[in-house]
């Protein structure tokens, strides 16, 4: 069986906001968040922990294989999820969860089939999200079948969570206290899964009351391109792309004519202007593919570089239809179009 499939079906399959918990600081951050996005959606919540049963080999040889009692470990997951509970019942929201036996991975994305939006945090210790900073941390945004939002430990003071965790002290004190902006900021690439986010980054905008950022970063030039026979005019590229940029908003303002839009061209690498971004704005939003920019490499080092170290929430659209992108081209030239 594959490391991402579940042990048995979930004993759900909701609609709503699914949230991951496994009891840890990084859980709770991740679990307030949902609970608060719950409530901008009105839709229900479910929370969710998972685990599995480990099985040791015997060393001699006439051995066999010896298990953990299955109830001990139930019960521990149990309370995990009693308690979350318990802290998001103070939300005017439908909530319930669930205990689930089987891979966190592989329980998180067959529910996605049929969530809204699948809500988790960057670390854990060791179980439902304990290795969501390894290969989960791809596997989970780049196969889900629904938007996901991944919430480090680093924005709980945000979201009133505190911490003891020395890394995360250490850098906000280094850091310092920034102001939060109201904004939804969304990495724009000239891909059609970028123009699916900035949907997505809108309709987010909304619920929250913020004004809605479209940020598309252009890096130096580097090894890959070598081959150019002459040296690009870095000006007439950037005036060239801000023409599309005019474009694509008078295309999202046509779509969302209450939302306050801005957009940012910036000179430098996709994932640092988005980290940064993070720290000020509340939600980042990116798109699962593009075209080697903001979300061309999301399943390598942009996945790493963006999820792993954010300051803020994000999250990832996954590529989908959206009868809305059919007029795009009737505003004006598209970034990346022949």
């Amino acid at each position: 069986m594959d490391q991402h499939e579940s042990d048995q079906e979930p004993t759900i399959a909701p609609g709503g906001i699914v949230v991951g918990v496994d009891g840890s600081e990084h859980g709770q951050c991740a679990l307030v968040w949902a609970a608060r996005e719950a409530e901008r959606r009105n839709l229900p919540l479910h929370v969710v922990t998972a685990y599995s049963v480990p099985i040791f080999a015997a060393s001699g040889l006439d051995g066999g294989y010896a298990t953990v009692d299955d109830s001990v470990i139930r019960e521990g997951a149990e309370e995990i999820v009693r308690q979350a509970l318990a802290k998001v019942a103070v939300y005017p929201i439908d909530v319930d969860g669930s205990v689930e036996n089987g891979d966190a991975s592989g329980v998180l994305l067959e529910l996605s089939a049929s969530a809204d939006l699948l809500v988790f945090g960057t670390r854990g210790r060791g179980g439902f999200v304990g290795r969501l900073l390894g290969s989960v941390s791809s596997a989970l945004p780049a196969h889900s079948k629904c938007p996901t939002v991944t919430v480090p430990l680093y924005c709980g003071d945000r979201l009133g969570e505190a911490t003891e965790d020395k890394h995360v002290k250490a850098e906000r004190a280094k850091s310092g206290k920034r102001a939060i902006e109201n904004v939804v900021a969304v990495g724009v690439d000239g891909s059609e899964q970028a123009r699916v986010a900035v949907l997505d980054a809108a309709e987010a905008a909304e619920r929250m009351g913020a004004k809605l950022r479209v940020i598309c970063a252009v890096p130096e030039y580097s090894g890959s391109l070598a081959w150019v026979p002459a040296p690009l005019d870095r000006e007439a590229l950037f005036k060239d792309i801000r023409v599309q940029l005019d474009a694509g908003l008078a295309w999202i303002r046509s779509h969302f004519p209450r939302l306050t839009i801005e957009t940012e061209l910036l000179d430098g690498s996709p994932v640092d202007v988005m980290v940064e971004a993070s720290r000020n704005v509340e939600l980042v939003v990116l798109g699962t593919r593009g075209r080697g920019g903001f979300t061309g490499m999301l399943l390598g080092s942009t996945s790493d570089g963006v999820l792993h170290h954010a300051k803020g929430p994000v999250m990832v659209v996954p590529d989908r239809e959206d009868p809305r992108l059919a007029d795009r081209a009737d505003f004006g030239p598209m970034l990346g179009a022949a």
